[in-house]
This record gives C-alpha cells, sequence and structure tokens, in this order.
C-alpha cells in the first residue's frame, strides 16, 4: 500500500488513498505506523476519501489513535498530495472535513515545496461550541489554574478546539509543561489544542504549541489561526499576521466576520509501500 509523506514546516503528516487501504486502519495500526521507533514515524495519518458534499473528504488521525476535525498544516499537505499526484488539475477545490468543509488554492511551488492558501472558515468563540465547561457564554480572558500556576486564556473553535494563552515570554519548556494538564483538564471535555503565545507587534506572534492527541509540535495551521482569531479578539493583533513556530512562519489573515485564511509551504519527504499487521 502506497503512502506519501509530507512536512508543513515540520509539522509532519503520512497520506494514504483510502481506496487502496485493504482493511480499515485500527487504533494500534495509526499507533504504531506514527511511532518514531517502530514505524514510519510522523504527527498524523491523512486518509483520501470520497465526498458528497466536496470536491474531496478527509479524514485525519493523530498519533494516539484519536480522530481531528481539522489540521491546519494537515489541510495543506493533504492538498499537495492531490494536486502533485494526480488526483486534480484544479488550482482551487474543496475539502470535506469533520470540522467543516474548507476551500484550497495552490499558490505555486518552487523545486519540492509548494504553497496553498486554505481557506479555514469562521472563528467561533461561544463555551459551549468549543466546548468550554463554563458558566460564560464566551471563553474570554478566563482564569485557569495549572500546577499552582495561573494563566489567563481565551478559547475558540476553528473547527477544532483551542486555547490561547498570551504571555511576555515562552518556550518549549513552557510548552512540554505545561500543555499535558491543560490539554486534559476537566473543563474541556474533548480536550483542546493548547497555544502559548507571545505578541512581537500587531502583525507579528511567536508561538509554541501543545497539540491536543499529538504533544508539542514545531508548527500547527490551526494553531496559528486560533492564535490570530484570540488577539484579534481581545484587541491585540491587526488582519494579517506572520506566526513564527519553532518550525517556520506562517501568514494568517482574518475580517471582522472572523474568517480566516492560512498560506504556507508544503514539503515532500518521500514515498514508500506501508506493511503491516
Amino acid at each position: 500500500m502506497k503512502f506519501v509523506k509530507s512536512h508543513g514546516l515540520g509539522n509532519d503528516y503520512i497520506v494514504i488513498d483510502g481506496k487502496k487501504l485493504k482493511k480499515k486502519l485500527s487504533k494500534k495500526t495509526i499507533i504504531n505506523i506514527c511511532d518514531r521507533n517502530y514505524g514510519i514515524g510522523s504527527d498524523g495519518i491523512l486518509i483520501l476519501e470520497k465526498s458528497k458534499r466536496a470536491d474531496f473528504k478527509l479524514i485525519i488521525y493523530n498519533p494516539d489513535g484519536t480522530q481531528a476535525e481539522k489540521s491546519g498544516n494537515g489541510l495543506r499537505i493533504f492538498s499537495s498530495f492531490l494536486f502533485n499526484h494526480g488526483y486534480t488539475k484544479k488550482k482551487v477545490f474543496t475539502i470535506e472535513t469533520k470540522g467543516g468543509i474548507v476551500t484550497s488554492e495552490f499558490i505555486k511551488k518552487t523545486k519540492n515545496i509548494s504553497y496553498f492558501k486554505v481557506a479555514m472558515g469562521k472563528a467561533e468563540f461561544r463555551s459551549k461550541d468549543i466546548p468550554v465547561k463554563i458558566k460564560d457564554i464566551l471563553a474570554v480572558s478566563k482564569k485557569i489554574k495549572i500546577k499552582n500556576k495561573t494563566f489567563v486564556f481565551t478559547s475558540v473553535s476553528v473547527g477544532n478546539p483551542h486555547c490561547v494563552i498570551f504571555l511576555k515570554q515562552i518556550s518549549s519548556k513552557i510548552a512540554k509543561e505545561y500543555g499535558p494538564y491543560i490539554e486534559t483538564n476537566k473543563i474541556f471535555p474533548k480536550r483542546i489544542n493548547v497555544q502559548f503565545a507571545k505578541i512581537i507587534n500587531r502583525n507579528k506572534v511567536e508561538a509554541e504549541i501543545w497539540e491536543r492527541g499529538a504533544g508539542y509540535t514545531l508548527a500547527s495551521g490551526s494553531s496559528s489561526c486560533a492564535i490570530v482569531s484570540a488577539g484579534y479578539k481581545l484587541g491585540l493583533l491587526d488582519y494579517e499576521v506572520d506566526v513564527k513556530m519553532p518550525g517556520g512562519t506562517l501568514k494568517i489573515s482574518i475580517d471582522k466576520n472572523y474568517n480566516l485564511n492560512m498560506e504556507g509551504p508544503v514539503e515532500e519527504i518521500c514515498t514508500g509501500n506501508l506493511s503491516f499487521k
């Protein structure tokens, strides 16, 4: 069974055509494939399926075997797979995800790197829709205590749930130390993606990310959208923002109705044949 592996700013995914699967991937198989010692190693698996609502359908699996609603880097990687491996000749096409239908646009290709712009949908701040178990209608500028440290967070859904925390100083150590506890906190019934962000100016922000079901990650498209959404909601960021992460930078734009666009690169790493029990 053939697979393609690509990365978006160090966030890597394995892409498989669902028609070529001889059997449905079990949770154990997904975990084994994503394992960096015993498998291929990746931040998740992307499965191409047939859609009745869009040009293509994408199923996203986290490395712990759970399904994700949406992934920004995953969508660009999936788009690159479709465009560069003969599934579409259209430069603009739609993709159905568990978190809604998005539109992807091919921008350019230089050597082995393809650039795509993805309309990520609309940011949602209502607590019940994220979900966040608090009494307030909006999960904006709320406090959470983790390991005797209190953080002020804003939660937002961009098709999947996020908890954004703005700090004066951020580091991978902070993300790794507090991210797991926030992800699994009882106020987030479906767990949550966690972002620690530092504002450089109104058009630039730096971020460290703890991803739900994957752990510490070098970059995340949906997390970048969440950060810009929260920053814009709080009056800290403008319409167009560069989000700099350890893996690289994504360009995020947002309008007054909180509709989001994400633009960034994808680099193909390898193709191969997958064997599993």
